[in-house]
């Protein structure tokens, strides 16, 4: 197997990276979306994350990598195998998984095998690639051209955190909890609003124009693709250190305080962009809350919130006709107002 371009030798896309690793912290935030130029790292970054993330305690033999520590989101066997037993555990690695753009709808939820179900009255389920990104990340490449049905599909389990596959009568469930992660260009077309909004944070990422930063970025993969095992070997401390990282925030992430402060200060934020509902207040507070732990910090500043703002915001504001600035401007604009107050 080919070795992964490593997280930490990625050079540049700082917003890009920040965004990925505030969702392994906290996979609450509700995602990432990244959208800009071609060969600009996107599909990189989220397939490098595979190889970083920490492992995760799994119960052994269950199909959907059930957490041992949290009985109430078990699936249905792993409720009915251990109601009166400790189950047995192992580690695992988080599951990074692709879904490809001409996946069928059985393979993305699942299958039920209706002769073996009609012949024996067996519930005979082959689990689809929502069962797999359970507890993980499910990558999207191209994002903007997934089809109408599949959008709808994971609109509803991103809602509900379980996955429901129905055939002639028959009905299996279980947890599909995972971080949606969204890749593509937005010259080939715009994502569907209800599936953006699911989004939690948003990253626009371009081509470097400055003279070192794309010959540092030529020279280290060509350094790569020559010798994949020694370039590995040459970054593993540098994502041994991020690896630790993220465990020790995600430690912490509960401890940080959220002062009064920092809510008014995001409240005054989407008041001052017009963005619809209280979503972007509390994508705002979750992500400045998670960098902060990131960084080792007790409390939120305006420093974690001014950082995350761009992100958080930008695919939340509704289109101004009287304001022709694209989303970035305008956020940046409200940002330097609310923050100077």
């Amino acid at each position: 197997m080919r070795p992964v371009y490593p997280f930490s030798a990625i050079v540049g896309q700082e917003e890009m990276r920040q965004a990925i690793l505030i969702a392994a912290v906290d996979g609450g935030i509700g995602g990432v979306l990244v959208f800009g130029d071609r060969g600009t790292g996107k599909s990189t970054a989220v397939r490098a994350l595979a190889a970083l993330l920490p492992a995760m305690k799994v119960i052994d033999g269950c199909a959907y990598g059930c957490d041992p520590a949290t009985p109430d989101t078990w699936c249905t066997t792993c409720r009915q195998r251990f109601a009166a037993a400790k189950p047995k555990t192992s580690m695992a690695p988080v599951p990074v998984v692709d879904l490809p753009l001409g996946a069928t709808e059985d393979r993305v939820v699942g299958a039920l095998d209706l002769e073996r179900a009609l012949a024996n009255g067996v519930k005979a389920f082959e689990p689809g690639l929502l069962a797999r990104a359970h507890r993980g990340f499910l990558y999207i490449d191209e994002v903007n051209l997934l089809e109408d049905h599949l959008v709808d599909l994971l609109l509803d389990v991103a809602a509900s955190g379980e996955n429901v596959v129905e055939r002639e009568g028959l009905s299996i469930r279980h947890p599909a909890r995972f971080v949606l992660v969204g890749s593509g260009n937005p010259e080939e077309g715009e994502l569907r609003p209800q599936l953006l909004d699911r989004f939690g944070l948003s990253v626009e990422v371009r081509t470097p124009m400055d003279l070192p930063t794309r010959v540092e970025v030529v020279r280290r993969r060509d350094t790569f693709d020559r010798n994949p095992a020694g370039f590995v070997a040459q970054w593993q401390k540098a994502d041994d250190r991020l690896r630790r990282q993220i465990t020790a925030a995600r430690g912490r992430l509960a401890s940080v305080a959220v002062p009064d402060a920092a809510l008014e200060r995001a409240a005054a934020l989407c008041m001052q962009l017009g963005t619809d509902g209280l979503r972007g207040e509390l994508t705002l507070i979750r992500a400045a809350r998670a960098l902060a732990a990131l960084r080792g910090a007790e409390g939120v500043s305006d420093e974690h919130l001014r950082a995350v703002a761009p992100s958080a915001l930008r695919h939340r504001l509704r289109r101004n006709p009287l304001d022709d600035a694209v989303a970035t401007t305008r956020v940046d604009r409200a940002v330097a107002e609310i923050f100077a107050a």
